[in-house]
């Protein structure tokens, strides 16, 4: 959402640092860089305005400073990334749990903002983290919005309190009350309520909305907005907060294409925190929100704590003990090792989005390789791997051509992609001891292996070279380059 600002910053920042020591003018000519970017991506005048004057304030403070420093550029850059940090809320903001369960959570929101699927997907999310949610369809007029609740329900596993059909018929108030005694009765910790939503801010919405508060008394009211409305995202959130009023706002379709001024706006301009953020189209496409780490995003550095925590939370803990054990003792990684990273980061998610996370990414040759990255790759990928017999997979070294060409047939894919597999995995297996032994100044801790996971056609760290003088090279460039 964020990649024409995120390019523009960086832009910014790179016609800075070519300048050297900076003067005055300097400063009010990247803040003029920076208010044309901010305003370009539907951020709120009010928002740009406050923004640009905390900018030129600050800067201007540590200017002598600044021109002592060996890189005056990097501490705009860090007075840019704390702007950008505040403006979107400070910290993370958990839910507040309520002494006596259960703890009622009111969803509410325009019409079309994905209330219902952001139900099911924050609904998934406490659960994994070992609570008992409910769901309670309180939309009644949407027309199938009860049974779009119950189909999320069932395929999250998660139960739905739903007595009344909906289409318009029955009272949403009283089936949000019925269903908090309901959970309390059953011994659920956390009520999930699902309102409805309007076309636009009407008083009838306003007073429903406010009779449902009224009637379950809830510890969170969440405001559900659109990242990809934009300006209106913003006057519709101040008509809620000051006709119903609401804790925190939870961001929907992050993932699009919008310009995501709306995200950048709507804390500063309510001043509620954002909550959760949902990413995707699938239930584990949410999370808490990062105003840190969404910054970071913003000005290119990626977001490799998002991407670890996702990583970390795909392997299960005897496979993560397991490759841990290996990586620790020095053994080889085999593919069966590798057949387990691919399943991993199948848990994952999208391949596009997790490598977006990696600082660069929105560098013109990484978005490019990104842009062209085939999904499909990781199944192909693992359909080679699986055509192998045991012995195959513990030692490739044995992959003679008979078993090469009998692999790619059973994987339905062409000798070539086997013989790609087989050269990358070995390519690999290298960086992985060097990432071990701490050769060339690579290390990474066990649980962070990514380079073996790579699905043939996407780009692998290379190997820092060592040259062993005593042995002779071969003259094919080729052989040369696996030999380094």
């Amino acid at each position: 959402m964020f990649e024409s600002l995120s390019a523009k910053f960086q832009g910014a920042f790179a016609s800075l640092r070519s300048k050297g020591r900076l003067k005055p003018g300097d400063i009010d000519e990247i803040a003029l860089e920076i208010r044309s970017a901010l305003l370009d991506s539907d951020v709120a005048l009010s928002v740009v305005d406050f923004f640009i004057e905390q900018l030129k304030s600050r800067a201007e403070e540590v200017l002598t400073d600044l021109n002592k420093s060996t890189n005056p550029a990097n501490a705009i850059f860090e007075i840019v990334n704390s702007l950008l940090i505040e403006i979107l809320g400070g910290s993370a903001r958990r839910i507040r749990l309520a002494k006596k369960p259960p703890t009622v959570i009111l969803l509410t929101g325009l019409q079309g903002a994905g209330k219902t699927s952001l139900a099911g997907k924050l609904a998934n999310y406490l659960k994994v983290q070992g609570n008992t949610p409910l769901l309670v369809a309180s939309d009644l007029q949407r027309p199938n919005a009860v049974t779009q609740l119950q189909v999320v329900g069932e395929s999250i596993g998660v139960p739905v309190f739903a007595p009344e059909p909906g289409n318009g018929v029955g009272d949403p108030v009283k089936v949000a009350k019925a269903g908090v005694k309901f959970a309390e009765d059953k011994l659920h910790n956390i009520v999930i309520v699902d309102t409805a939503g309007r076309l636009g801010v009407d008083a009838q919405l306003m007073e429903q909305a406010k009779q449902i508060r009224d009637a379950v008394s809830p510890d969170e009211v969440l405001y559900v907005v659109d990242a990809m409305v934009g300006q209106d995202a913003v006057r519709t959130a101040q008509a809620f907060f000051e006709g119903v009023g609401f804790d925190a706002i939870v961001l929907t379709k992050l993932d699009g294409d919008a310009r995501g001024g709306a995200a950048l706006s709507i804390t500063q301009v309510t001043g509620k925190p954002i909550m959760f953020a949902a990413t995707g189209e699938t239930v584990n496409d949410f999370d808490l929100f990062h105003p840190d780490r969404m910054a970071s995003r913003i000005l290119g550095l990626g977001d490799i704590q998002t991407l670890a925590e996702q990583a970390k939370g795909a392997f299960d803990s005897d496979t993560a003990a397991k490759l841990e054990d290996k990586f620790a003792s020095g053994e080889d990684f085999t593919l069966d090792d590798f057949l387990a990273q691919l399943e991993a980061m199948k848990k994952m998610g999208s391949m596009t989005k997790l490598l977006g996370m990696i600082p660069g990414a929105n560098s013109g040759a990484m978005k490019k390789q990104l842009e062209q990255f085939d999904e499909g790759e990781l199944v192909k990928t693992q359909s080679i791997v699986q055509s192998m017999t045991p012995l195959e997979r513990n030692d490739p070294k044995v992959l003679n051509g008979s078993r090469r060409m009998r692999i790619a047939n059973g994987s339905g894919r062409q000798v070539s992609d086997v013989n790609s597999l087989v050269e990358r995995f070995t390519q690999a297996q290298k960086v992985m001891k060097q990432m071990r032994t701490g050769k060339g100044g690579m290390q990474m801790p066990p649980g962070m292996q990514m380079p073996p996971g790579m699905p043939p056609g996407m780009p692998l760290p290379q190997a820092p070279k060592v040259v062993n003088k005593k042995k002779s090279r071969s003259g094919n460039p080729a052989k040369r380059a696996l030999e380094s």
